[in-house]
């Protein structure tokens, strides 16, 4: 396992933006997959996005955020990021980023096995 600490996040309008951070421990994340989910009020944990290194890099998102946000990742730093634009309302939630190694389902949240602290963001119209 690794330690994640989230930062990032906040207040923001409709149409502006926000950026996660997620900053990981150990020297060997770079190996491990990285996703963020989020929980809004009274909804299940969703998959929001997710990075790998298999030889390449490569991203996925769920379709509600698709060209809106953008997941990133700096090995030497040990750091995900989340770049969230043209947000909307209903993209408030507690966003959560998420570590794990091995072949894992990445829109599955059961199948990682860290997790960061979680960090509101919360957009109003």
């Amino acid at each position: 396992q690794v330690q994640l600490v989230q930062s990032g996040g906040g207040l923001v309008q409709a149409g502006g933006s926000l950026r996660l951070s997620c900053a990981a421990s150990g020297r060997t994340f770079s190996r491990y997959a990285t996703g963020w989910f989020r929980r809004a009020p009274g909804k299940e944990r969703e998959f929001v996005a997710a990075i790998i290194w298999s030889g390449g890099t490569y991203t996925y998102y769920t379709d509600s955020v698709k060209g809106r946000f953008t997941i990133s990742r700096d090995n030497a730093n040990n750091t995900v990021y989340l770049q969230m634009n043209s947000l909307k309302p209903e993209d408030t939630a507690v966003y959560y980023c998420a570590a794990g190694s091995g072949g894992i389902r990445l829109t599955v949240g059961y199948d990682y096995d860290s997790w960061g602290q979680g960090t509101q963001v919360t957009v109003s119209s």
